[in-house]
């Protein structure tokens, strides 16, 4: 079976019919059934499943143990994502695992596929869930009072999943047993499509995170309330969408994005009371980054302030620049013969990993240079040569 195959019998899981694309959140019912699947097809290939504090699956070709070699990505999506984000790493570990068994191979050393939990964020709004946990990033008290736009926690979710919410936390057994971390994932951008190459090799990955701007006013009647009388927050709402343009055009490379604004109460014919706006900011650099957010946020207090308003800002994550071991980036570029080494304005799980043990990833091509949205997407011969590029990798590092 190819990864682009495996993807294909996991099609019809989360589809969303109104936004297009997949919308597979973390502990919800079609990310459980993914979980599932996984679990299944693991175990058909022999491999021992289990499922760490966190929610993290591990599936283990072997005996668990430390200094392993862990491949794997998440299962999740973003609202009306595509279908290769997350999945195709997952499937490329599977299919990996088939073609070393076909060659032969054996492992030296632990290894093990990896699916973490909640890495998009599109449930609990903090990306890398699973791995921030796990490494002691995100504290578990906060992330148990985390909660969903239906007001599920994330306590309640892990619960209903079958895990304890108290053990969320910290995991030095799980992160004892990791000794090199390799994701394969689609290519978030056209990079490869302009260097000729199939399958690239991560070099960093920018500097990111996310904020909640939260706008308060007084809620009335749009028909009822003069122009002169209005507290209306969605006006500076408005007036940061085009601050973080603003800001942002103001730093070479850098990036500010406006994807959710949620008013309260939300009619037609009504002034809200508050409007809530999640901001992502990235840049080369930390300082690039923290000045693209004080600059927008300086815009905001200035627009809520002539507006009658008030605003607060709350950081719900963020990562600073990552630069992936160069040794092991090296060694990874050799193995598959000069494959290109590129950046990444992305975040990953391997980018939280990389704080803590050699971490690397692998990039395939997507020629539409899409992703996050239905048309994102890759060849199935790319596919396969990502594949066939991660079992070479897995090959190299586990004998």
């Amino acid at each position: 079976m190819t990864a682009a195959g495996l993807l294909g019998d996991i099609a019809g899981v989360g589809a969303d019919p109104r936004r297009g694309g997949f919308s597979r959140h973390g502990f919800d019912r079609s990310e459980l059934e993914l979980r599932e699947w996984f679990r299944a097809s693991a175990v058909a290939r022999g491999l021992d499943v289990e499922t760490d504090r966190n929610g993290t699956m591990w599936a283990w070709w072997g005996p668990p143990g430390d200094d392993a070699v862990v491949t794997g990505s998440h299962l999740d999506s973003v609202p009306g994502g595509g279908a290769y984000d997350g999945p195709l790493g997952v499937t490329s570990a599977l299919v990996a695992v088939d073609l070393l068994r076909a060659r032969g191979f054996i492992p030296g050393k632990p290894l093990a596929i990896a699916v973490f939990a909640e890495e998009e964020g599109g449930r609990f709004g903090v990306a890398c869930l699973g791995s921030r946990l796990m490494t002691g990033a995100l504290d578990p008290d906060a992330a148990r009072r985390l909660t969903d736009p239906d007001g599920t926690t994330l306590a309640d979710a892990v619960r209903a999943a079958g895990l304890d919410p108290a053990r969320l936390g910290p995991d030095p057994v799980a992160m004892a047993r990791i000794g090199v971390f390799v994701e394969l994932h689609v290519e978030q951008g056209r990079g490869l499509v302009d260097l000729g190459a199939p399958v690239g090799v991560a070099s960093s990955i920018l500097a990111h995170g996310r904020w909640r701007f939260s706008f308060a006013g007084e809620g009335n009647h749009a028909g009822a309330t003069l122009l002169t009388d209005r507290r209306d927050p969605m006006l500076p709402a408005a007036q940061l969408v085009l601050a973080a343009r603003r800001a942002a055009s103001g730093i070479e490379g850098a990036r500010a994005t406006v994807g959710k604004v949620v008013p309260n109460p939300g009619g037609t014919n009504v002034i809200a009371s508050t409007v809530d706006v999640w901001l992502d900011a990235r840049a080369e650099d930390d300082f690039r980054t923290r000045a693209v957010v004080a600059d927008i946020s300086d815009a905001a207090r200035v627009a809520a302030e002539d507006e009658g308003c008030t605003v607060t800002v709350t950081e719900e994550s963020y990562g600073d620049t990552v630069i992936f071991d160069p040794t092991l980036r090296d060694d990874l570029a050799a193995t598959l013969r000069g494959a290109p080494a590129l950046p990444t304005g992305a975040g990953h799980d391997a980018g939280i990993l990389a704080a803590h043990h050699p971490t690397a990833m692998l990039f395939v091509r997507n020629p539409t240079g899409i992703s996050h949205a239905p048309a994102e997407f890759a060849e199935a011969d790319d596919c396969t040569a990502g594949a066939v590029a991660l079992a070479d990798v897995l090959a190299r590092l586990a004998r």
